[in-house]
């Protein structure tokens, strides 16, 4: 340990948002692998009185498995800094800039990334026909882990049938047909590319439950594609500000080739769950879960 910068973690996990079961998931993963590792960790479930128990706990360091908003979207991280402790993943404004689609959209593009034709749309508005051309996705701008979203195909008569607990403000984004990648960032390293294989829509059942998607990595995808991938979500990465690990999630109609290729969205703080995709494609180029939770525990920093 004597070469380590940091001894006792405080892993952040639960949290109120959408995503809680999710991100206790992950952190339970993530503290038993540091333990392992030969850090002194205490667990957290981030709630109104973070402050006062990160106070209490006085970590090194602050390991965020938190997931969706406010302790992904750069809320939980503007306390980190504020208190002065170093965290892991993304700053505050690469953290709040990934969660936005919209602006992250933007982004994407002025950086000469493919990205989908999309427009934020009232809820109302979507109620009452269809804002694009079908087919879409309606979604949460502000949402990860496929919460809240809604696929309208070719076929339907009207628009998506939208719940009440749905914002205000949603974005409408043209479905891309074909294959589902993904490529993790560590770093300045894009690791490798992963094709998620499903039965129906990549839907939050599908990230999550044991059998709900099946994972081929590295993807058997030309080499064409699988290069893109990596300098797509390394370009991403790069454009955000991102710090740690991300994960760019990408569609890709193989019928158009390199054309067909669209980057959806990067995540900032990737899950860390048995079925998670960043931890398997680090293990698939020869990092294994310790390593990798270490790695970001002393890639931790703040003010940035």
């Amino acid at each position: 340990m004597s070469s380590r910068a940091f001894h006792r973690v405080t892993v952040l996990k639960g949290g109120p948002s959408a995503e809680r079961e999710v991100s206790l998931s992950s952190g339970h993963e993530v503290a038993k692998a540091l333990r392992t590792e030969g850090y002194e960790v205490t667990e957290l479930d981030a709630g109104p009185d973070l402050m006062a128990e990160l106070r209490e706990t006085n970590p090194d360091v602050v390991f965020n498995a938190l997931h969706g908003r406010w302790g992904e979207d750069g809320c939980v991280q503007g306390i980190l800094e504020w208190m002065r402790i170093p965290y892991t993943h993304s700053g505050v404004f690469a953290s709040a800039l990934a969660m936005d689609k919209e602006k992250s959209k933007e982004v994407f593009a002025a950086a000469g990334l493919p990205v989908a034709e999309h427009r934020l749309v009232a809820r109302a508005e979507v109620a009452k026909g269809h804002p694009i051309e079908p087919p879409y996705v309606v979604k949460p701008f502000n949402e990860g882990s496929s919460v809240g979203v809604y696929l309208v195909n070719e076929a339907a008569n009207g628009p998506a049938q939208i719940s009440d607990d749905m914002p205000d403000l949603l974005m409408v984004e043209k479905f891309i047909p074909g294959r589902e990648l993904t490529t993790t960032v560590m770093g300045d390293k894009a690791l490798t590319v992963t094709d998620i294989l499903t039965d129906g829509w990549y839907d939050y059942d599908a990230k999550y439950k044991p059998g709900g998607s099946r994972h081929e990595v590295p993807a058997n995808v030309p080499a064409e594609i699988f290069d893109a991938c990596l300098d797509y979500a390394q370009r991403a990465h790069d454009a955000l500000g991102c710090r740690g690990l991300s994960r760019t999630d990408f569609r890709w109609d193989e019928t158009k080739g390199l054309n067909g290729l669209i980057l959806l969205e990067t995540n900032t703080q990737p899950g860390m769950t048995p079925t998670s995709l960043a931890p398997e494609q680090a293990d698939n180029c020869g990092i294994s879960f310790g390593k990798l939770v270490a790695w970001l525990v002393e890639d931790a920093s703040c003010q940035r």
